[in-house]
Order: structure tokens, then sequence, then C-alpha cells
């Protein structure tokens, strides 16, 4: 290497610049090299500088470690001519050879380094700046795939991990969430989340749009891992304690939202339209895989501590963050547009009061056993409707709305959304019928201890999550070929023979079944959801990716939220045409005073299936403890064992299956249908229709390549470097370079 530096002005603080220049190319060399990004070799071969001595070396690692020094050296000379000797360069912008700067190829690597790194000189650029260049590669793609594959799990494991956490946590917080006062702490800790990410996803794809689907996606992550460590940090108790992490569990879902609008744009501005189907249903299927993995992550963190299920998720969200701030960059162009507020606002108030009016109309009112006919849920039910039709009216008539509405005149997309609206319906509230199935009933009754129940719920849930890993990504790559329309159908006519099948599965089954038919529905819904969010994806104008996906995640989010609702629901009907009655005649069996046996039973059963749903055994504090101690020891052993309460529920509850299982068949069935209308295959134009023609777009680039290196260089970072390759953001003065 050159030593020839001039001996003046060479002091402690130079060599101190020096060192650290040195190191600092060196380590950021190596992070583009370890991604097979560098074009300074080929083949794992490099040819010797002139000004190195030695015969020519050969290997990846050797070629990395010597480039790494030339990009130091260059490094230091360059900013040694910078900071103290003006005089040295040319009138043409050149470093002038004569004063022992190294020219040649250093000084034509230093100017491409200018025109490709923004316009910056490289000793001014961060780590994320010089590591755009790694768009120019074909592995780039799998770095965002594997990048939202992170997020995307980790969002949707918390989503389901409370719901089999709920009892320690409320244990935690010293709160009894069975208490009427304290139904609706219960309600907004288990809904919150998906409620903020139903509500939120659209605007933040929008804003994906707008500044940066990257920048969108980065600020997810952090944002989500912030709230995961403000969640484990809750030092109050009661109901201060409850509002907290409602707070901090709405503040999560606004990480969530930001994760989900963005990583299905990002997917598909960085993956070709034949390859998009595996890309987004790899990452679909970890999403819908997450929400059953959160389960057994649940049951195994929770007995240890409660503040574990939030803090689970931390290290994983600062690595995403740090890797997604260096790593991911905008391949697609930013939209130019205004901030709706008036269309946000309308679509934020109609949303929040459907999905409000539904979680209290879970609860009793009156002497009702359900809210539906409170006069606030009605008044919030109906106003959130006429607020959101509303809310197309405003959005029709505006320049730059928030949500474009005429997107729905894309056929797939229309189809694809609806569908998806129908499956998640059918599938929302299946979840909490299978816990409320295991935990309250089935392993209490083999023997399970209510402490155990959550963990071994998740565990015998794993055929469902097989289901999903396995059918999901093949039907994904198949879809690339032969389109959506016949594996998104197909899933979902298998999911609703697999619920008509479960209508006929007795309370107390025997286990290999009843794990087939979750293995044969986990199949059904994996060959649904990855070509389903394929064609919606490949349907969306290139500008238009984000706000469309942020509709899609609104579209599922918002149906997880109604189907619970829906299922709670008929489950409860279900348990009040016969629950009453078993009550009754079970306690006056046990020696249980008539009058305390009466007043039990015409209790609302919201409060016993919540029970069930937490693995609780809810006996001993409906009875009483000093009803219990007059009762005969034998009796009161037996109904507050864990086979009474199981044992009783058990009937009413089949009733309210069998009605649950029916309505998840029905919305599969109409959702097949939808899935069929949306026609053959289809894939939009990936050329922005903003973006100039072919023939102007070639002309900027000669004019590019024609003008001098020097004047490049010396504009700085006021030029304007032109849009991407619209195939692969190549730089335009490289040669594309294959796809994998």
């Amino acid at each position: 290497m050159y030593s020839g530096y001039p001996p003046k002005r060479r002091d402690f603080r130079l060599e101190i610049g020096l060192s650290w220049q040195y190191l600092y190319y060196a380590s950021e060399y190596w992070v583009q090299w370890l991604h097979g990004n560098t074009r300074r070799f080929h083949d794992g071969r490099l040819q010797a500088s002139p000004n190195e001595h030695g015969p020519s070396k050969t290997g990846r690692a050797e070629a990395g470690w010597r480039w790494a020094r030339d990009t130091a050296h260059i490094g230091t000379s360059w900013e040694r001519h910078q900071r103290f000797s003006p005089s040295w360069r040319t009138s043409a912008g050149h470093v002038d050879t004569d004063h022992g700067v190294p020219n040649g190829r250093y000084r034509i690597g230093l100017e491409r380094v200018h025109v490709l790194g923004n316009q910056q000189t490289q000793d001014k650029q961060s780590l994320r700046d010089r590591s755009f260049k790694i768009t120019e590669h074909p592995r780039y793609k799998w770095i965002v795939l594997s990048n939202t594959t992170l997020g995307i799990l980790m969002a949707t494991i918390n989503s389901s991990i409370v719901l089999i956490s709920l009892p320690e946590i409320f244990n935690g917080i010293k709160l009894n969430p069975l208490a009427p006062a304290n139904t609706s702490y219960f309600l907004w800790v288990l809904m919150g989340y998906l409620v903020v990410t139903a509500v939120m996803v659209v605007s933040f794809g929008r804003l994906g749009d707008m500044y940066g689907r990257a920048r969108m996606y980065n600020m997810g992550f952090a944002t989500f891992t912030i709230f995961s460590i403000l969640l484990s940090i809750t030092w109050m108790h009661g109901g201060g304690g409850a509002l907290w992490l409602i707070g901090m569990r709405l503040g999560q879902g606004l990480g969530g939202a930001l994760l989900m609008a963005n990583s299905a744009a990002l997917l598909t501005d960085a993956f070709p339209s034949n390859q998009r189907g595996l890309a987004l249903g790899i990452n679909n299927v970890a999403a819908i895989a997450g929400s059953f993995l959160g389960l057994i992550m649940g049951g195994l963190l929770a007995p240890i501590s409660w503040r574990a299920v939030f803090l689970v998720s931390v290290p994983f969200g600062l690595i995403g963050t740090v890797w997604a701030y260096i790593m991911l960059h905008d391949l697609g162009k930013k939209v130019k547009a205004h901030i709706d507020v008036l269309g946000n606002l309308v679509f934020a108030v109609g949303l929040i009061s459907i999905l409000v009016g539904i979680t209290y109309g879970l609860q009793p009112y009156g002497g009702a056993t359900m809210g539906w006919t409170n006069p606030g849920v009605l008044a919030a039910l109906i106003g959130g409707v006429l607020t959101l039709i509303s809310f197309v009216a405003i959005e029709l008539k505006r320049d730059e709305p928030m949500m474009n509405v005429r997107l729905f005149k894309i056929r797939p997309y229309t189809a694809g959304n609806l569908a998806s609206l129908l499956a998640s319906l059918g599938r929302g509230g299946m979840m909490f019928i299978l816990i409320i199935w295991l935990q309250g009933i089935w392993l209490p009754e083999h023997g399970y201890s209510y402490s155990s129940t959550p963990l071994w719920a998740g565990i015998y849930l794993v055929p469902l999550t097989i289901g999903f890993l396995a059918a999901g990504p093949v039907s994904g790559y198949l879809s690339d070929r032969f389109g959506a329309r016949p594996f998104a159908t197909g899933g979902m006519v298998v999911a609703a023979l697999s619920f008509i099948l479960l209508i006929y599965l007795p309370v107390d089954f025997s286990y290999p079944l009843f794990a087939a038919l979750l293995l044969l529905n986990g199949l059904a819904m994996g060959l649904f959801a990855s070509p389903n969010r394929a064609g919606i994806m490949n349907s969306l104008p290139v500008n238009e990716r984000g706000v469309g996906a942020g509709m899609a995640a609104t579209f599922q989010n918002s149906a997880m939220v109604l189907s619970i609702g829906v299922f709670f629901t008929l489950m409860i009907f279900g348990l009040q045409a016969y629950l009453p009655h078993a009550l009754l005649t079970g306690l006056t069996h046990q020696h249980v005073p008539f009058n305390i046996a009466k007043g039990i039973s015409v209790l609302p059963p919201v409060s016993l299936l919540f029970a069930a749903f937490l693995g609780y055994n809810p006996v001993s504090k409906l009875i009483g403890s000093s009803v219990l101690s007059k009762l005969p020891s034998s009796n009161a052993h037996y109904l507050t064992g864990r086979y009474y309460f199981p044992h009783l529920i058990s009937h009413p509850f089949g009733h309210g299956l069998a009605e649950a299982f029916v309505f998840a068949a029905l919305a599969c069935l109409v959702a097949a249908v939808a899935s069929w209308l949306r026609g053959g295959k289809y894939t939009a134009s990936d050329i922005d229709p903003t973006s100039p023609s072919d023939e102007e777009f070639e002309r900027e680039l000669g004019e590019l390549r024609d003008a001098p290196t020097s004047t490049v260089a010396r504009s700085g970072t006021n030029s304007v470097v032109p849009t991407a390759s619209r195939s692969q953001g190549l730089p335009p003065t490289d040669p594309p370079i294959p796809s994998d």
C-alpha cells in the first residue's frame, strides 16, 4: 500500500482519526461482503493492485481483506486530502497525483462511490447509506423476507400469547377477572391489541407509501419493543394495574399495525411477480402460525413469571430494529401526497365504534345474558356503520384520499379481501373455542390440574400449526405458476368440511381423531392463506401497495374481532338454553340448598364461559365458603375438584359448540365462492404509472452515462440520483444482475 503521506501537520488527532477511518471502513466493507454485495471481485478472484507488492492472491477471504485495506487507504487519503490540503485539488475536481495521493483505480472507485452513494463522499456516509448497494444483489429479497417474517411472527405471537397467560397476568396484578365489575378489564386486555391493529393499519400503510415503507416498518419494530418493555415493568395492582396493561397493549398494537401494514408491501417490492406467492406465503404462514405458537410460549412462560410473557419479544425486537434500520431500503417510489386528516379521523371513529360495540355486547346488560340490547351498544354499532358509509363518500371526493376505495374496482383485489374477511370470521373465534374446550373441559376431565391446562392446551393444538406450516409455502409456490383461485377456493372448501366433521366430534373426544381434524383444518387454512394474500398483492398498482396491504390487513383484523363476538355470542346462547337446568339439578344433587342453587342457575353464563376460557374452577366462588363448610366433606371436595365443573358444562357446551362450527362452515363456503369469483391469474404492472415512459427513461440514463464523472462527483448531496432499475432497484450505471 502507498505510504507517501506528507510529513507536515501529522499530529496525535490525525493519528486517531486515521485509525478510526481504517476500522470504520473495514467494518462497513465486511457487512456488505457477507451479503455478497461487492463487485470488486468475481467468482472469488481479485487481481493484485499495481500499488501492492507480490503476486495475485485468490480466494474470497483474502480478497475481502485486501479490499478492506484498500478501502481504508482510500478513506484516509481522501480524508486527509479534504481536511488538510485543499490546494491539492485540481480545477477539474480530481486529486492531484503529483502530491502522492493514489490515483488510477482508487480515484475512479472513489468517484464511483460519489455517484452510487447518494452523491455523498464515502467518508461521510453512514453504514445504512452504504448498505443501499445491497439492494443490487439478488439475495437482497431474502433479507427482506427473513426480516419481515421475524416482525410478523413477533407481532402475531404477542397477539395470542396473552390469551393463554391471562390467569397468571391477573393473579400478578391481584385482580379477579370474573368479578362483574372487572369484566371490561378482561375484555380490553384480551381484545385491545386487535382493535388498535385493525383501526390503524390502513393509515400506517398510507404513510408507508408517502414516507417510505422501510422507514415505517422499522418504526414499528422500535415501537413494539418499547411497549413490550413497558408492559413488563407494571408495578401497580388492581384496577390501576389493569389500566396500565390496557394502555401499553394499545401502544404495542400501534407497533404491530406498523409492521403488518408495510411488511407485505416491502415483500412485493423486493420479489418479482413469479416469486411473490412463495414469499408472501411464507410470511403469511408465519403470521398465522405465530398466533398458535403464542399459545405454547404463553403456557411455558406464564408459570415462570407473567412478566416474561412480554419480555420474551424484547431481544427479537431489538435485533429486528437494528437489522431493519441497516439493511432494509425502499425500492418502490414514494407517493407525494398530503395526509388525509379528515379521512383518518372518520375512519378511526367508525371502526372503533363498531369494535367497541362488539366488545361491550359480550357483557350482560340488565336482566339479559348479553349486551346486544344495550342502547349504547346499538348506538355504537349503527353509528359506526353510518360513519364508515360517510367515510367512503368522503374519500371518493378527495384528490389525495387516505384509502383509495377505487381499488375495489379491481376484481381480484375485491374478491380476495372478501374471501379473507369471511375466512377470518370462520377462523378467528375458533382459537377461543378450542381453548375453552381444552382448558375448561377436556383436560381437567382427563386428569390435568387447572394450573397446568394452559401449557397443555397449547401443546395439544400443535397439529393445527403443523398444517399451516406445511401447506402455506407449498401453495404459495404453486400459485405463482397456476394462480391463486384453485388453491384458495379449494382451501376454503376443505376448511368447511373440517368444521362440519368437528360438529360430530363428541365433547369427550379421542385425541387422535381430534388431532387429525385439527391437521386437516390447518392444511386447509394454509392452502387458502398464501395464494389469497399473493393474489391480493399482485393485483395492486406499485404506488398503492402500502395502503392496499393495510386495507387487506384491516379486513382480516376486524373480522377477527367480529369473529370473537360472534363465537362467544353463539356459545352463550347455547349455554343459556341448557346450563340453568344443569346447574340447578347438579348442585341440589350435591346437597346445596335449593334457594342458593336456584340463584346460581339464573346467573348469566358469560362468567362461566370466561372461567372455562381462563382455566378457572368457579364453583367455590359461586357457592361461597360459608355454604361449602356446611356441606358433607365428600360433597364439598367433589364440587371444588377438577371433575365436577367440566362435567357440569360439557353437555350445554356441546350445543353451543355445534352452533359455532355451523357458522364457521357457512363462512368458509361463502369465502370459497368469493375466491372463485376473483377470476384467473392476474398481475398488475410493476412499473409506476406516474414514472416516465421507457424512451424517456433510457434517454435519462444515456445522459447520465455521458456526463463527466467529476461533474457528478462535485454535485454533492444536492444531486438527483435517477430512479433505480424498475425490476431490481439497480443503479442505472450498472449492468443488471439476473434474479435467483
